[in-house]
């Protein structure tokens, strides 16, 4: 026995969710875009979905041949023997072939109520629970007028919800798509956009415009068209998410970094590492992972600018070994391609990742990779807010890296996330005794105190190590500084180009 009272879910997770589990039966939706949006997809995995749970449904195409149909389907792997049924409506040149089965008319020379008239008869032959109507464009130019149309969609939405059916309408906004005709009738309407960028691959999102007496998420909705379907990519409401953690004071591994940070960095907080090309910013924020893992803990790595192999090779060099830690499974590690994902799977990627894999530390690697999936600097700033609330609400610490534009003297981010961040971690080049030296200061720190003093670093076999604080400089973060007073100590250069403090 069907529930009359249980939505009718698409089968698609993401859209449900969106939807608040699915579509209300016995009402009529409209799904509208343009061509290649995925409409026919969503149409197929709706109905597929049907008939999975013991549904009648049925697929009525003024547009596509059955043939398209189940190559589509097939191609999907969806299977749509048994339960549903494919009526198609087929050109009269099909009556001259002895092996076409349809005996049917095609809709552009039939009359308007001729074809309605088809319509109803397949949907009381088989009383379906679930039907598809491909496409609207069809039944507008049989129409010729708006009036005419709006009268024809009127009656099919009685007769439907006579009938007791769910009904999703299917519209490709090629005849008129600045008719809104339909928008006022159905009971909800959900738009399909697909948009091409300058380089990658195209981007598809999708928008609920209406849904009568239903709470659903409102905005736009990454989506993504693979084998085996549409997946759908709900935008993050961080608000929604709510953890609890025990608050905790966690250390680096390195006594000076964290004499420098106040101690450490609290858990579930985010932190941002920021400076120019080179300066060891992943390095920094590797640190935390090595340190997660040595108290048991996971983590996860996304790295956006460099190849995962040069990764590996280059921490081995400072003795830690990545690769092993990732076969281990204590360090899940993904390589992202700015140009082949949105910003909405990437947030969806991470949050599975961090949840499977139980992961406190979680490493981005960087923002100027992220941001280049963002179609607008101001909506990637709204991701990232977003996604750092839900981390921290999570108990997630999270460490970003940010590459500035130049060397030394006044620099910029491409993107200001420093207000973002509950620690920002600033690092810069500055010449003193013939050499490129390299320096690290805290300048904001929310959750407690800090040093505010300037200490140089060095990259070396052993990793990273911190010297004094360089009391005796001033302009080292413009990059060429001044000695005051005495001579300061600084890290004495061997012929490797690493020494001894």
């Amino acid at each position: 026995m069907l529930d009359v009272g249980a939505k009718a879910a698409t089968g698609i997770v993401g859209l449900d969710d969106v939807l608040g589990g699915g579509f209300s039966r016995r009402h009529v939706f409209l799904l509208q875009g343009q061509p290649g949006t995925g409409k026919t997809t969503i149409a197929l995995q709706f109905l597929t979905e049907g008939t999975a749970r013991g549904e009648r449904c049925l697929y009525i195409t003024l547009s596509e041949t059955d043939t398209e149909l189940r190559e589509t389907a097939a191609a999907h792997g969806f299977s749509i023997d048994g339960g549903l049924e494919i009526f198609e409506l087929v050109p009269p040149e099909s009556l001259l072939d002895a092996d076409q089965q349809q005996s049917l008319l095609y809709s552009s020379d039939l009359e308007l109520g001729e074809t309605t008239k088809m319509i109803f008869e397949a949907f009381e032959r088989l009383k379906p629970h679930r039907v598809v109507l491909d496409s609207l464009s069809e039944i507008r130019l049989l129409a010729q007028s708006s009036l005419r149309y709006r009268r024809q969609i009127l009656a099919l939405k009685h007769y439907f919800a006579r009938s007791g059916a769910t009904v999703l309408l299917l519209d490709d906004m090629t005849s008129d798509s600045g008719d809104k005709t339909v928008h006022s009738v159905v009971h909800g309407v959900v738009h399909l956009e697909q948009l091409a960028p300058d380089y990658g691959a195209e981007r598809r999102r999708m928008r609920v415009i209406k849904y009568r007496g239903q709470a659903f998420r409102g905005g736009y909705h990454d989506f993504v068209i693979r084998t085996g379907g549409v997946a759908v990519f709900p935008r993050l409401r961080a608000v929604e998410h709510r953890g609890t953690f025990d608050n905790a004071l966690l250390p680096s591994g390195i006594a000076e970094f964290d004499a420098l940070l106040g101690g450490g960095i609290d858990r579930g907080t985010s932190t941002l590492l920021i400076g120019p090309a080179g300066t060891g910013k992943s390095l920094f924020a590797l640190q935390f992972i090595f340190a997660a893992v040595a108290r048991g803990e996971r983590a996860v790595l996304f790295v956006f600018d460099e190849e995962i192999g040069v990764l590996f090779n280059r921490t081995k060099m400072m003795g830690f070994d990545l690769e092993r830690l990732r076969d281990e499974g204590m360090v899940h590690i993904e390589q992202i391609d700015a140009a082949e994902i949105s910003p909405g799977e990437f947030s969806h990627r991470l949050r599975e990742r961090v949840s499977l894999s139980k992961a406190s530390t979680v490493v981005i690697d960087s923002v100027n990779g992220y941001q280049a999936s963002m179609p607008e600097e101001n909506a990637l700033i709204l991701h990232m807010h977003e996604l750092l609330q839900y981390l921290n609400r999570q108990g997630t610490n999270t460490f970003l890296t940010v590459a500035q534009h130049g060397l030394v003297g006044d620099m910029r981010s491409p993107v200001d996330v420093t207000y973002l961040a509950d620690t920002v971690i600033l690092l810069r080049y500055f010449e003193a005794r013939g050499s490129v030296r390299r320096a690290v200061s805290v300048i904001k720190k929310r959750t407690g105190p800090h040093e505010d003093t300037i200490r140089e670093f060095r990259i070396g076999e052993a990793g990273l190590s911190l010297g004094r604080a360089l009391t005796n400089f001033q302009g080292v973060l413009r990059g060429v500084p001044v000695i005051v007073g005495e001579e300061p100590e600084l890290f004495q250069q061997d012929s490797a180009g690493y020494g001894e403090f």
